[in-house]
Order: structure tokens, then C-alpha cells, then sequence
């Protein structure tokens, strides 16, 4: 009692101390001396980060609006990496850039930040491969099921020549440039609280309500399982999972537990069909109006910054999986058979998907030269599950 007591009384300081740098010297300098350790290692904190945000933002050539849908302190489960990439960009240009940031949601979510990204209102978002696939649709190839959902076969892909040659310049196309590709496990089957589970083959599937976005890929992929896919707003689906209107959903399992799904589930299965992937995009004209190397430097930067979140994404699941077992949470990981069978159910390589495969990327053939470049080996490593 007295620890939580202590704790309890330690979060009041934190928020006061939060409203306090707010009023004195603005959100991004607060929000940057509360989630790198500095506040309380001495007076005047506050003030320093403050006075390095304003002579950066002074001293530098450009600024670069970046928004994402997530809080600044979110990296431990959620390795989104905004502060890093920030920091990153700022020093990789020579302080030629300021990055001003806009965390959790300030500017909009998911689509709305894809949306104001390619019309140029903001420079840079982060947000997710579904919400990219309607304005830039062939990066939706990656929400085919069995073929790049393990986090090695995401990076192998995201990271090779033939994804450069072949993808990316269809997103330019759109108004992006991709800067990078985050990596946060595979997506799940997670049940509400009073479904009986695990999930082990796609039989436990039938006739299940599955929450999903706003994939028609993923819709259709649940199809094929026999579940009874029920499109869901991402702002509605924690009260229809608490209300019984969806049985279950997809997210991995850091994005559940960021968003505040821990006390209402009840197992997680590791299927690993697709990667819950995420993208740094950028608008593609104001890019291409930087100087060559600033350019450059910002280039410089995603690759390190894309290498941290690699470094982060084990300790971010362990972190996670810590937290959902003490809330009761089970997992489950299929065996080798089980998992045959939601290949064979599923997967990219049936017939049923061949359509799609040429609609997204052009024919089977630039299809097949993917999925040989996700598995094949690459200079990066990432953890699995």
C-alpha cells in the first residue's frame, strides 16, 4: 500500500511538473525534458531544452512539420522512434532542419495525416501501410497473408532493391517519399474477455466477428478464414470489443497495449500473417526542393533511425508481454502444423490473391521477384516473436 501510495503520488508531481515546463516554456520543450530524464536533475532544465529548441528552430534553414498518432514516452511499448528521428534529422543535416513535432494526434490520425502529407499541409507523418494502401496502394502488397509477415521478411523486403525499384516509385508517384519503414511485430488474433480461446487453426475462426479497418485485403483475408470480418473505426473499436460487437482484433500486441486494450482481452495467438507495419512518409515536392545534401542528411537519418527500432523491438514485446500477463492475458504461439494450416488456408500463393498481386504491383512475375527479395538475407537484423 505504501508503494503504490508512493507511485501514486510520484505520477501527481510528474503531471504538475509537465503543466509547470508547459506554461513556462511550451510543449515540445516540456515534452522533451519529461521523456529523456532531465527533469529533476536540477534547476533551470527546462529552460535549457527551451533555449537549444528555439536557437535550433532560429539557426535552421527549413522546418519539417512531422505528425504522428502517438504520445512523446510511448517508445518503451511502441517503438515509433519520433524523438530519436527528430534528433536524428536535426544533427544528420547540420541543423539545417528543425523538425517540429506534433505527437498524439494533435494534427489528426491515420489517414487524415497520410491525406495531409501528399496535399503538402504538413512535410512529413508517421502512420500505418493500411492507412497509406488507399493513397499509395501498392505498398498494400505487404497485407497479403504469408509472405512478408515476419519482422526479417518485412525488413529483407522494405530494405531491398527490387522494393526500391519497384514500389517505391509507384508511391512517389502519389506525392511521397518513404522515408522509412517501422517495424512492430506481426499482427494477431487477440479475443475479447468471455470468448473462449486460444486460437489455434483457422477452425477456431468460423463464423468469429473480426474487427477490421479498413482493408479490403484484410477483409478478405478474414474471409478466407471463415470469420465474419466487422468493419470498425479505429476510434470505436475498444467499446465494441468491450460490448461484444467485435470478438476480436488484429493489432500486434505493443499496438494493444498502447492503446489501452490490455484489460479487456483475454488470449493473443501468434499467427504472423502480416506485418503491423508502420511508415514514415514524407510530401514527395518538398523533398525534392531541399538541397542535394540536406537530402541526404535526412536520408542518413531514417536509415539510423530505422536501425534503432530494430534495436528497440524485443525489449518493447518483452516489456509488453510482462504487462499483459500480470492483467491475466494468454498467449499462444501455433505449432508447425497448425501454422500450415493458415498458410494453406490464406496465403499469397493461392490463386485467389493472383488479381490483387497485378492490380498492386504490375504482374506475377515483379510479385515473385518480391517475395524472393523477403527471403532473402540482408545487412539488417531484426527480432522475431
Amino acid at each position: 500500500m505504501a508503494l503504490n501510495n508512493k507511485l501514486d503520488s510520484l505520477q501527481v508531481l510528474d503531471r504538475r511538473r509537465f503543466i509547470e515546463l508547459t506554461t513556462k516554456y511550451g510543449f515540445t520543450a516540456a515534452t522533451i525534458a519529461m521523456t529523456t530524464g532531465t527533469v529533476g536533475c536540477g534547476g533551470g532544465t527546462g529552460a535549457r531544452v527551451s533555449s537549444e529548441e528555439q536557437e535550433r528552430k532560429a539557426a535552421a534553414e527549413f522546418t519539417m512539420n512531422l505528425a504522428t498518432n502517438y504520445i512523446l514516452g510511448s517508445s518503451r511499448i511502441y517503438p515509433h522512434m519520433q524523438l530519436d528521428f527528430k534528433e536524428n534529422i536535426q544533427n544528420c543535416t547540420n541543423g539545417k532542419v528543425y523538425v517540429k513535432l506534433a505527437p498524439g494526434g494533435q494534427l489528426g490520425v491515420g489517414s487524415a495525416l497520410v491525406q495531409k502529407v501528399q496535399i503538402g499541409t504538413i512535410q512529413a507523418a508517421q502512420h500505418s501501410i493500411a492507412n497509406f494502401a488507399p493513397f499509395a496502394p501498392a505498398a498494400d502488397v505487404i497485407n497479403l497473408p504469408y509472405w512478408c509477415g515476419e519482422n526479417q521478411k518485412f525488413v529483407n523486403l522494405v530494405t531491398s532493391d527490387v522494393w526500391k525499384r519497384e514500389i517505391n516509385p509507384k508511391v512517389e508517384a502519389k506525392g511521397f517519399k518513404p522515408l522509412w519503414y517501422v517495424t512492430l511485430d506481426p499482427r494477431t488474433v487477440a479475443l475479447r474477455q468471455g470468448v473462449e480461446g486460444p486460437i489455434k487453426t483457422p477452425d477456431h475462426m468460423r463464423g468469429m466477428k473480426f474487427r477490421v479497418g479498413g482493408s479490403q485485403i484484410l477483409l478478405q483475408f478474414y474471409q478466407l478464414l471463415g470469420a465474419n470480418p466487422t468493419p470498425v473505426a479505429w476510434g470505436e473499436t475498444a467499446s465494441a470489443i468491450k460490448q461484444g460487437v467485435a470478438d476480436a482484433l488484429d493489432p500486434c500486441i505493443q499496438g494493444l497495449m498502447v492503446f489501452g486494450f490490455k484489460d479487456i482481452l483475454s488470449n493473443i495467438t501468434f499467427n504472423a500473417a502480416v506485418p503491423d507495419a508502420q511508415v514514415y512518409s514524407c510530401n514527395m515536392e518538398w523533398f525534392n526542393n531541399l538541397p542535394s545534401d540536406v537530402q541526404e542528411g535526412i536520408e542518413f537519418a531514417s536509415e539510423l533511425t530505422m536501425r534503432q527500432n530494430h534495436a528497440k523491438v524485443p525489449a518493447a514485446r518483452a516489456y509488453t508481454m510482462a504487462e499483459m500477463t500480470k492483467a491475466g492475458i494468454e498467449f499462444y504461439s501455433p505449432t508447425d502444423d497448425e501454422m500450415a494450416q493458415w498458410v494453406a488456408t490464406s496465403g499469397a500463393h493461392l490463386p485467389v490473391w493472383d488479381a490483387l498481386k497485378k492490380e498492386l504491383v504490375g504482374s506475377l512475375a515483379t510479385f515473385d521477384k518480391l517475395l524472393e527479395a523477403a527471403n532473402t538475407p540482408s545487412n539488417y537484423y531484426v527480432h522475431d516473436v
